[in-house]
């Protein structure tokens, strides 16, 4: 213990030293590594309560002074009232389009195309969003999808899922986030069936907004903050809005991956030691063609590739980087990478299997 105060000593500012002299002085040796130690628990404590956006709403900050004195012989000492200030709610969040540039790729008269958000709370208190959508009149694009739903990620696995997200329904289920807490959304569009060339994109919106209130930074909503606190809007406003884009191609590639399990007991649990077996199939659409299409497939973590599984169309393919058309942690590090060259929507259903082990 001895050790670890001598080296934050040395780590410390001279002012440090000065604070340090001044609570230790006349201090037994004992009682300094006591206090010492109760300071390294207040800052791990206080440590706990501290959020990206600083301090939690409603936490009340109370101090008081005292003042010691003599009167003849006598010590006496008199406390001042005890000064409480309970922190405000800082309203912030951000809201942002999660798909690889240029945008989701659609054709003439597809349904249920979907865009990506995250919305993240970046306040410091619990706070509810509305939300709303944008599709005709959104600039900077050639025509005007339309969105038809708005979805809430219910599984929180960033992903679309049809039967399991939930629907969204203004003034019903508006997201309710924690402080650093973040949610995924979802748009699903329709594409117009006709007038569309390759290239062409379609911009959607949507706009989260607290339901607190929105305004300039610095606006103040009285007692409507946690714990009674007030509310402050921060720099973003209190909404924000993010853009999303379709891009038609005439040629659409779907990605579709599955796993089964075989644990060493004859069952399908995926204990340590099971095996895991992906199977990918590509599938391409329309009248193009996608040129030179590479599969990379990052090996999931807590699992380990086993050597010589990797298959295309049922073909064993070698794992190093020698040729054919696949590799293990040749061309990326810690991945499969397969190349299908150019597919079109004659070339069928390219499948690609691999097993992998729970460590």
């Amino acid at each position: 213990m001895r050790t670890i105060i001598m080296r934050e000593r040395r780590g410390r500012s001279q002012a440090g030293h000065g604070l340090h002299n001044v609570i230790f002085k006349g201090v037994p040796n004992m009682k300094k590594t006591a206090i010492a130690l109760m300071v390294v628990l207040s800052i791990i404590v206080s440590a706990g309560v501290v959020h990206g956006a600083g301090t939690l709403a409603g936490t009340n900050i109370s101090n008081k002074a005292t003042a010691h004195y003599t009167v003849g012989a006598n010590a006496f000492s008199a406390d001042s009232n005890v000064n409480t200030v309970k922190v405000a709610e800082l309203i912030g969040l951000t809201l942002t389009w999660q798909d690889a540039a240029p945008g989701v790729t659609v054709s003439q008269g597809q349904t249920n195309r979907v865009t990506t958000y995250k919305l993240t709370n970046i306040g410091n208190g619990t706070e509810t969003f509305g939300l709303t959508k944008a599709d005709a009149g959104v600039t900077g694009d050639n025509f005007d999808p339309t969105v038809t739903a708005v979805y809430l990620d219910a599984n929180a696995n960033g992903a679309y899922d049809a039967g399991t997200d939930m629907l969204y329904v203004a003034g019903t289920n508006d997201p309710t986030l924690g402080p650093d807490v973040s949610t995924t959304i979802f748009l699903l569009s329709s594409i117009p069936g006709s007038g569309l060339v390759d290239g062409d994109k379609g911009n959607v919106q949507v706009t989260a907004a607290s339901k607190t209130g929105t305004g300039i930074a610095g606006t103040v909503f009285a007692g409507m903050g946690d714990g009674g606190a007030d509310a402050v809007i921060g720099s973003s406003r209190g909404t924000q809005t993010a853009t999303g884009t379709y891009v038609v191609a005439s040629v659409v590639v779907a990605v579709n991956k599955t796993a089964a399990v075989t644990d060493q007991f004859g069952g399908t649990e995926p204990v340590p030691g099971a095996t895991i077996r992906y199977t990918i199939t590509v599938t391409v659409t329309g009248a193009g063609t996608a040129v030179n299409m590479t599969i990379t497939d990052p090996m999931p973590a807590n699992t380990t590739y086993t050597a010589g599984t990797l298959k295309l169309g049922g073909v064993t393919l070698t794992d190093g980087a020698d040729g054919d058309a696949g590799d293990v942690g040749g061309t990326t590090a810690g991945a499969l990478t397969v190349g299908l060259g150019n597919l079109t929507s004659a070339s069928g259903a390219k499948v690609i299997t691999f097993d992998v082990k729970i460590n």
